[in-house]
């Protein structure tokens, strides 16, 4: 077959940038183009520079891109104009979007609509959603958690969606047992659906949709008033591979002889927090449940032998979750003696766990690659010993609040699990010395040292050195680090992404300046570190233009000197903590000119009055959640918070006495703001 010559791309006339840039690009045929373009999806920033070299690019651009996530729903006109082939939308940022909106959304995106998050958005009704099942005929994806004020008139237009596979109604209150059969009678596609939360939705409605919807995939029932008595359809779902009843109080111990009876492709199933199903119940969950891979029972009956034995019946049993259970030393024993095939455990927060069943299920499974001993607070250096000698291929432990496991232990992580890549140590007495092999770990990208009191800068400086695949550290309260550890890390970690170092009191305005040089970070808490002040924090805005989260709640020296950078460099801060910080009026309103701001906590604030907030209040658009001390409710005027309301504003009222802190250089701040 004779190749054809790609299509030059179409100069745009007047266009401009560079035009040897451009003139190579022309070679190149628009397929080309867009695979390079994928690859810039990763970041949106480079994306955004792409398209304003020429309006060439900025066409490329637009034809390309496929999802939109808008910050407001009045964007919604301008962005379907300019992205005609938008196939996903993701709303959620958006706190109000109304009818009107998804009318528009229908009339630009038409059958081309795939995908379509109002996960945390309000406002619109079953009009709204009408317009969209009737305009968008091929939508499959739908998500529709937290809209509480939706009713079974709004269902019943989703129902009209007939290509439907994925819906999620988690926390729709309102919609009732009629709302879901007029779904299940319409979506008769339906491959996953989420009712969690529906606490109007009881048998019938799952019945229903057992009975119409056959494609069924997952299905998550949480704290539904179910009973029994809806489980018989629901087995006979042919390809059912999930199911979620977490919280059904309404289901006894007879579920498990309806079980039994069917859904032989059922892999993944979680009964935790199921109250009234007993260790007799639990025991015969496994008949005829051999296909299942993922079991969870957490906050369940205990965990005796005869619960663990029958667990030997599950043959391709993967992961085990069995959180916050009592676990009898038999009952680990004899899960050490079954699930052979067994990759992932999680027994945090388990009373009963003891070195001798701990020992012994792990030299059984030494396929082990996560483990969760969160809170196990009777396990010693045994446990450790037997975990790292007989799991050298864990690839995450947690074991925050292992209280009785002494520092030399540490070691024996870094000297045996090599494989690392999620590390939680919090709350417990590993000190520098575990630290230095513990950075041995090279493969390690999460790390939680929180409450660590032993180690210094000298242990961390190893992680700095040797770590550079890291993410997210936690440094939580670990009061003997200072800036040289900070800096270690800094330097070796370019790809950190999320720190805290809230509390380390000591702390000081160069660690922030070595961390602006990690280009990747999004969230950045330091609150309790009266050390630092704006010009720490300048650095931060000035280069980590992908900050999303910060926290400098009783930073007590940050002021607006570092307010207005902030708002000129951080346009993709979302949520900010400002509580005890020295910010006025000016700064907060400084920080309007943010648009994707969208939650902000403003606790007192000495230099902030009733008129500089209301100002700042109007002038955050993008608004969806506010903490505020209540005093200032009483000298605001009430068609200001009905105002913000209606954008999508929602406020939280805080009647926290202010309290005096340890350190000497906030008290004095703090003490005149108790005086006003």
């Amino acid at each position: 077959m004779k190749r054809q010559r790609p299509t030059p791309l179409p100069s745009s006339p007047g266009g401009g940038g560079n035009n040897a840039t451009t003139a190579l690009f022309d070679l190149l045929s628009e397929e080309i183009v867009f695979l390079v373009l994928d690859f810039l999806d990763r970041d949106p920033l480079d994306r955004k520079s792409f398209s304003l070299v020429c309006r060439s690019f900025r066409s490329l651009e637009s034809r390309h891109r496929k999802l939109l996530r808008p910050l407001r729903s009045d964007h919604l006109p301008a962005a379907l104009a300019r992205y005609t082939n938008v196939s996903a939308l993701d709303l959620s940022l958006c706190p109000r979007v109304p009818d009107a909106s998804l009318a528009a959304i229908a009339a630009a995106c038409g059958d081309g609509l795939r995908s379509l998050d109002l996960s945390k958005s309000r406002f619109f009704s079953g009009a709204g959603l009408m317009s969209l099942a009737a305009g968008c005929r091929n939508l499959v994806e739908l998500d529709l958690s937290n809209a509480t004020e939706m009713r079974d008139s709004a269902a019943a237009a989703i129902a009209e969606a007939k290509n439907l596979e994925k819906l999620w109604l988690a926390r729709c209150k309102s919609v009732t047992d009629m709302g879901v059969g007029c779904i299940a009678v319409g979506c008769r596609k339906l491959r996953l659906l989420s009712l969690k939360w529906c606490l109007g939705v009881g048998d019938l409605g799952v019945g229903l949709v057992a009975v119409k919807c056959k494609e069924i995939r997952s299905l998550d029932l949480s704290y539904l008033p179910i009973s029994n008595k809806c489980l018989p359809s629901i087995m006979k779902l042919q390809h059912l591979e999930e199911l979620v009843l977490e919280g059904c109080f309404g289901i006894d111990d007879e579920c498990p002889v309806v079980l039994k009876d069917g859904c032989n492709s059922l892999k993944a199933l979680d009964m935790s927090s199921c109250q009234n199903i007993t260790h007799v119940g639990s025991s015969s969950i496994t008949n005829g449940a051999g296909c299942i891979q993922h079991l969870t029972l957490a906050y369940g009956s205990p965990v005796t032998f005869a619960l663990a034995a029958s667990l030997r019946r599950l043959s391709m049993l993967e992961s085990l979750k069995l959180d916050g259970c009592l676990v009898t030393n038999s009952g680990l024993k004899a899960i050490g003696n079954c699930c052979l095939s067994l990759t992932e455990l999680s027994l945090s927060k388990c009373s009963g766990v003891t070195d001798d069943g701990l020992s012994f299920l792990v030299t059984k499974h030494k396929q082990l690659r996560k483990l969760d001993i969160t809170c196990c607070r009777k396990i010693t250096d045994v446990s450790i010993a037997h975990i790292t000698s007989s799991c050298p291929a864990l690839t995450s432990l947690r074991m925050e609040s292992c209280t009785r496991v002494r520092k030399e232990a540490f070691v024996l992580i870094g000297q045996r699990c090599h494989a690392l890549e999620e590390l939680d140590l919090t709350d417990n007495e590993v000190d520098d010395e575990g630290l230095k092999y513990i950075a041995r770990c090279s493969k390690l990208s999460i790390l939680k040292l929180g409450i660590c009191l032993n180690i210094t800068d000298e242990g961390l400086s190893h992680i700095g050195k040797s770590c550079s695949k890291l993410v997210e550290l936690d440094l939580y309260r670990s009061a003997g680090i200072t800036g040289l550890g900070i800096h270690e890390v800094a330097r070796g970690c370019p790809s950190l992404e999320t720190i805290n170092v809230s509390y380390c009191n000591d702390i000081m305005d160069t660690s922030l300046i070595a961390l602006s040089k990690c280009e990747r970070l999004n969230t950045l808490e330091i609150r309790g570190c009266p050390l630092i002040t704006s010009l720490g924090l300048v650095a931060i805005a000035v280069c980590c233009r992908q900050l999303s989260k910060l926290d400098i709640k009783k930073c007590c020296n940050i002021d607006d000197g570092g307010m207005i950078p902030l708002a000129h460099f951080s346009q993709n801060l979302r949520q900010i903590n400002l509580s005890y910080t020295s910010v006025t009026d000016v700064g907060l309103l400084s920080l309007a000119s943010i648009s994707c701001l969208q939650s902000m906590t403003i606790l007192h604030l000495k230099g902030l009055t009733p008129s500089g907030l209301a100002a700042a209040l109007l002038a955050c658009g993008g608004l969806t959640k506010v903490k505020l001390q209540a005093s200032f409710k009483l000298v605001l005027p009430q068609p200001l918070f009905e105002h913000l309301e209606a954008r999508g504003c929602l406020f939280h009222w805080r009647n926290k006495v202010l309290q005096a802190e340890l350190d000497p250089k906030c008290w004095k701040l703090q003490l005149e703001d108790v005086m006003q």
